[in-house]
């Protein structure tokens, strides 16, 4: 999600956090935690999040194995020998030596951690409201003719016209947008979005 050079965080893993922040109140209230990691110095990892406006709790494995003990982060000579292990499948990670992937642990009560599950690439759309939401409308994910299907992604404080956000987790579009594309339902659902009459 964010290799330690970088001065941003990857825009399809921002693209999930977007969607992963704000569970974490009513995860903790089944006693489950949920926290990012990633290699980059945490001074970076706060500075992106604060930019980004999120919530979630994000720690560094800067100085640990952690995301390479996990198969989401790869050496040079790794990436160059083409045998990583990522997604269960062991072979050529070009590109980034970053991949996305979602681990589970479980702690007992005599406080013995166990890794119960992860998942990787494409497991990880479960999670990910916004493509759910965009696999039940006619055009779908309307991803065809992009280089790769994430292409068309930006970081949610980077496309133009950038949203004007009116409330935590709710966003209407800026003024010069036909504003009745709204639908009647969102507008009615408490999300803090507005019609334009109001």
């Amino acid at each position: 999600m964010f290799e330690p050079e970088w001065d941003e965080g990857c825009k399809s893993c921002s693209f999930w956090i977007d969607n992963l922040d704000g569970i974490a109140v009513h995860l903790k209230h089944r006693d489950v935690s949920f926290v990012a990691i990633s290699r980059a110095p945490y001074e970076r990892l706060a500075a992106y999040r604060q930019r980004m406006g999120w919530q979630v709790k994000w720690l560094s494995s800067s100085r640990t194995d952690f995301n390479h003990d996990y198969h989401v982060s790869f050496t040079p000579e790794e990436q160059k020998s083409g045998q990583a292990s990522y997604n269960d499948t062991t072979g050529p990670v070009p590109g980034s030596s970053e991949r996305p992937g979602i681990s589970v642990f479980y702690r007992d009560d005599d406080g013995t951690i166990y890794h119960t599950y992860s998942s990787y690439r494409r497991g990880l759309e479960i999670v990910n409201a916004a493509y759910q939401m965009l696999d039940l409308v006619p055009k779908g994910r309307d991803e065809k003719g992009f280089p790769y299907p994430m292409e068309w992604l930006q970081r949610h404080d980077s496309y133009e016209p950038a949203p004007v956000v009116i409330g935590r987790g709710s966003s209407k579009r800026a003024p010069d947008h036909d504003a009745g594309a709204l639908s009647s339902s969102a507008l009615n659902t408490g999300t803090g979005l507005r019609s334009p009459s109001a």
